[in-house]
């Protein structure tokens, strides 16, 4: 792919972010808290999310193999960050999933084809696009350290929010209950705050264009389902959760 249709490929992805961010506020995506009937036949969650995050982790690690820069500094260092995460979302985090809950396959199809697009368009860029002189003295950046830092940051607050509600509830219970602890201390979804720090430090870290459209589209997909989190847990909980003057996804702001 050349630079300029790479480009147009972006701008066309950005495009379509805008309009998901709008719809999604509109039409809540049926699956998790939000599932719905009305999105068609659904299978087991544990599947559904292995089939839907596992290739973009393929797809870069097939870019990433068959590049002549697989081994240079800055390419590998990117590679095995944006692999970290997914390797624990594709291959251990719905293994850790509790419950038989169910996600409707139009929506793990979704998630499969922006996972396939987005895999292709991160390689692309780091490993075959990126000019010669992109990754000079790069390790001594601050955009670098900054986006490095904000990347685990993010990861560590995703991971210790999704541990927080996975163990909302003791065995046998079947109660539901506001989370509590952590960044849900300021926000209802503490696990989307996190996921978006993670890669607008992703962004930050490779400095890129490419990095950048994949942190809107994840506060594009995010952003609205916090939304609408949010008002479900305002009418389930009504007394505890006005007391508590929790935030969607951002802490302090919305």
């Amino acid at each position: 792919m050349t630079i300029e249709t790479f480009n147009q490929v972006l701008i066309l992805m950005a495009v379509i972010a805008v309009l998901v961010f709008i719809i999604l506020f509109f039409v809540e995506a049926g699956y998790g808290k939000m599932i719905s009937k009305k999105w068609g036949p659904a299978i087991n969650n544990k599947v559904a999310w292995i089939l839907m995050e596992a290739p973009v982790f393929i797809v870069l690690l097939s870019l990433w193999y068959v590049s002549p820069k697989r081994f240079e500094t800055m390419p590998l260092i990117f590679f095995l960050c944006f692999e970290f995460h997914y390797f624990q979302r594709s291959f251990i985090f719905p293994f850790l999933l509790k419950g038989k809950s169910k996600m409707p396959i139009v929506i793990m199809l979704m998630g499969m084809l922006f996972n396939t697009i987005n895999g292709y368009i991160q390689g692309e860029w780091l490993f075959y696009l990126a000019p010669e002189n992109y990754y000079d003295n790069w390790l001594t950046t601050p955009k670098f350290w900054i986006g490095l830092v904000l990347f685990f940051l993010g990861m560590a607050i995703n991971w210790h929010s999704d541990h927080i509600i996975r163990h909302l509830r003791k065995p046998g219970d079947t109660n539901h209950y506001l989370p509590k602890g952590g960044f849900y201390n300021y926000v209802t979804s503490a696990n989307y705050f996190g996921e978006i720090v993670e890669w607008i430090g992703f962004a930050i870290m490779t400095w890129s264009w490419a990095g950048l459209i994949f942190a809107i589209w994840t506060m594009a997909n995010l952003v609205p389902r916090a939304n609408s989190i949010y008002k479900k847990y305002a009418i389930e909980f009504s007394n505890e959760f006005h007391s508590r003057s929790l935030k969607r996804v951002f802490p302090f702001i919305y």
